[in-house]
């Protein structure tokens, strides 16, 4: 235990010192390090692919869940998309440097108040080797040295992404110590980053409950809370079925896996006779398993019994609860109690319904007549995204650049004192 927090925090203090000259690279050469490292992503990929395809095998023999294989596993489109992801970083505008209040007071001091890195960005998350461009390139671009300690299952394929952009950005002049791995596979490791205050300035865990809790539990840093995607889908009475059975589909299949899929669907009363049996068939046409309350089971006797504890669960499988709500005001209550503040949809045509969702649901991201699978950092156009908060300070949502960065104030006087 003592080698391993020696180590850790050599790390985190080289990290700390490179923060300090990262602050002072000009924008310039920080897009051209992420340029170089999505080049670095496309010409090396052949190598990446190898040492990732020995991993999934590993993980595959192991008994690792489907759904965790699928966010281990890299392939040609997925690093093309990562690849993309860090150019889209790039093109951005700078974040840092600017002035967001100025005022000259009466004594003459003139006071500004711009945007500057947060300094050393602390990753701990799971078998998402994407994660680890997503963060460099975000850290990158934010001026921020970045301490990232990745899941085991993904250990190689981290380190080979890991020492493939540190190549590329010292080649343009970033330190290459703004970028520390940690391959050091002792679940301890968290716990040690959680209590490295001072050369630390924020943690974001990225997994499932259990990680982030044990981080919050056990961290003196601050914590971003990030990632469980407990979403929902409400067809409300005026839904067009259509449209419904389509927005329903792409939220619990396109990527079962991941954070911001559905986990479990809303079906106003009045329409539940008609509409439940149309995207039953559908979902269990696709494989998904479905869990119904009661009235679900009136409709559909056949249907599994939902308990109380998958209303509050994150499946990330083809697995789906199903409960029947009397309105709009019902079914924002169970959002309200059982949701994880990440993301939440309402199909109707009803504006006043929409409304009413969009006020009174407490979560980050609200939806109207449109799949939850759309929170993501690319797809909201900031390239990338570093995490997804579900907590309401600082950041909130998919998180670019700005949740990246802090505020300064810089006070200018000519022999101002206070009496």
């Amino acid at each position: 235990m003592l080698f391993m927090k020696e180590h850790v925090t050599k790390q985190a203090r080289r990290a700390k010192e490179a923060s300090w000259k990262l602050a002072c690279v000009p924008g310039e050469i920080r897009n051209a390090a992420l340029l170089a490292m999505a080049d670095a992503l496309e010409a090396r990929q052949d190598e990446i692919l190898e040492v990732n395809a020995k991993e999934v095998e590993s993980a595959k023999t192991k008994g690792t869940r489907p759904n965790m294989i699928d966010r281990l596993t890299l392939t040609p489109k997925r690093i093309v998309d990562m690849a993309e992801g860090i150019r889209q970083v790039a093109k951005l505008p700078d974040p840092l440097d600017k002035i967001d209040f100025e005022v000259t007071r009466p004594n003459g001091l003139k006071i500004r108040r711009v945007r500057v890195p947060l300094g050393v960005v602390g990753m701990i998350y799971e078998a998402r080797p994407n994660v680890t461009a997503d963060a460099i390139a975000l850290c990158i671009k934010s001026g921020n040295a970045c301490l990232l300690r990745g899941g085991s299952e993904a250990v190689r394929t981290n380190k080979k992404l890991v020492d493939i952009f540190k190549e590329a950005v010292t080649a343009k002049g970033i330190p290459s110590t703004a970028i520390e791995f940690i391959g050091i596979l002792d679940r301890d490791v968290v716990v040690v980053m959680c209590r490295l205050r001072r050369l630390v300035d924020v943690i974001i865990p990225r997994g499932g409950a259990g990680l982030i809790s044990r981080v919050i539990e056990h961290s003196n840093v601050p914590v971003i809370e990030t990632g469980t995607g407990i979403c929902h889908t409400f067809v409300d009475k005026s839904a067009d079925f259509d449209m419904a059975i389509k927005i329903c589909m792409n939220a619990k299949t396109q990527r079962p896996s991941v954070c911001n899929a559905m986990e479990t669907l809303l079906i106003h009363r009045d329409i539940a006779a008609d509409f439940l049996p149309k995207i039953s068939q559908a979902m269990i046409d696709a494989k998904v398993e479905l869990r119904g309350d009661e009235a679900c089971r009136e409709i559909l006797p056949d249907m599994k019994l939902a308990t109380e504890d998958d209303w509050a669960t994150e499946y990330n499988d083809l697995i789906l609860s199903v409960k029947i709500v009397d309105d709009v005001d019902a079914a924002i209550a169970h959002i309200n109690k059982y949701g994880s503040q990440h993301s939440d949809a309402i199909i109707t045509r009803d504006a006043d319904a929409a409304k009413k969702f969009d006020l009174m649901v407490d979560s980050a991201a609200i939806y109207v007549n449109t799949s939850t699978r759309f929170t993501d950092g690319f797809e909201f156009g900031f390239g990338a995204e570093i995490g997804i908060s579900t907590q309401k300070l600082h950041a909130r949502g998919p998180m670019g650049l700005e949740a990246l960065t802090t505020m300064k104030y810089l006070v200018d006087g000519d022999g101002q004192i206070r009496g």
